[in-house]
C-alpha cells in the first residue's frame, strides 16, 4: 500500500470545552476521491478547516507523507501543496480569470516588477483547457461567467496552486444539472492527475458517482469509512442517521 498524502490520526477538536469532532481516523491517498457526508453540524467543515490550517486539532496528530506535520495557519497548508474549493468560491467578481487564478500569487516581470499578464493569461488557458473548463476566454470577466463556470475557475485555482490535496466544500451545491455534471467531470480530471480530494457533499448521488470511499460522521464522531463499491446508499444514509 502506497504511503497516504495526508493521514488524520486519532484527531480531537474542542471549542471551549465543546466536542466538534470526537476522534477520526483517515488516510487520503494520491489519486483518490473521499467523500465527507453527515448531517449539519457532523463536523465536516471543522475537520476541512483542520486541514486547511484554520483550526489546530486539541490532539491527535496530522502525517504527510508518512512524516508528523502541523499547519499553524491557512499560508502553511497551501505552502505543503493544499487548496480548498468553499462554497462562497471567494472569487474577485470584477477582475478576469487569469486574475483571479494568481490572485495573491500574482507574476511579476522586469527591474520595475510590473505584472506579467501575457504569462499569466497563457497559463490560465492552458489550465483550462487541460481540465476542460468551458469559458470564453481567460480575459473574461468573472461577473460575466456562470455559476458553473465560476466554479470551474474556483477549482482550477484550487488545481494550479495544489500540489498534493484539494478540499472541496459542496462545489455544486447551487448549480444545476446540467452544470453539476460539468464541474463533476472536472474533479474527476483532477483524480487523474494524481491529486487527493476530499469532497464535502449532501448529494449521495454524487458522493457515489465521484468517491472512492466514503467516510461518515455523525455528531463530530467518525461512524465509519465503507468503499463506494462495497456499500449502498441506504446503508450510508443509515449510517448518517444513527439507524445503522
Amino acid at each position: 500500500m502506497t504511503t497516504p498524502v495526508l493521514a488524520l490520526e486519532g484527531v480531537r477538536k474542542e471549542f471551549g470545552g465543546v466536542v466538534a469532532i470526537e476522534r477520526i481516523d483517515l488516510e487520503l491517498h494520491a489519486g483518490e476521491i473521499v467523500a465527507l457526508v453527515g448531517d449539519n453540524g457532523a463536523g465536516k467543515s471543522t475537520l476541512v478547516k483542520i486541514i486547511a490550517g484554520i483550526h489546530p486539532p486539541t490532539s491527535g496528530r496530522i502525517m504527510m507523507d508518512g512524516s508528523p506535520i502541523s499547519f499553524p495557519n491557512p499560508r502553511a497548508a497551501q505552502e505543503h501543496g493544499i487548496q480548498v474549493v468553499y462554497q462562497d468560491l471567494a472569487l474577485a467578481d470584477q477582475q478576469p480569470v487569469y486574475m483571479n487564478m494568481f490572485l495573491g500569487s500574482e507574476l511579476v516581470t522586469g527591474p520595475f516588477r510590473r505584472l506579467n499578464r501575457k504569462r499569466m493569461i497563457a497559463e490560465t488557458e492552458t489550465l483550462v483547457r487541460e481540465l476542460d473548463v468551458r469559458i470564453p476566454s481567460a480575459k473574461a470577466t468573472i461577473r460575466e461567467l456562470s455559476g458553473g463556470q465560476r466554479q470551474g475557475v474556483a477549482i482550477a485555482r484550487a488545481t494550479h496552486r495544489a500540489r498534493k490535496l484539494v478540499l472541496m466544500d459542496e462545489p455544486t451545491a447551487a448549480l444545476g444539472v446540467a452544470e453539476t455534471m460539468r464541474v463533476e467531470a472536472i474533479i474527476r480530471s483532477l483524480k487523474e492527475r494524481a491529486l487527493a480530494i476530499l469532497l464535502i457533499s449532501h448529494s449521495l448521488d454524487q458522493v457515489f458517482r465521484l468517491a472512492d470511499r466514503i467516510c461518515v460522521l455523525r455528531h463530530g464522531v467518525q461512524i465509519g469509512v465503507k468503499r463506494s463499491s462495497e456499500t449502498s446508499s441506504n446503508e450510508i444514509v443509515a449510517m448518517i442517521t444513527g439507524l445503522a
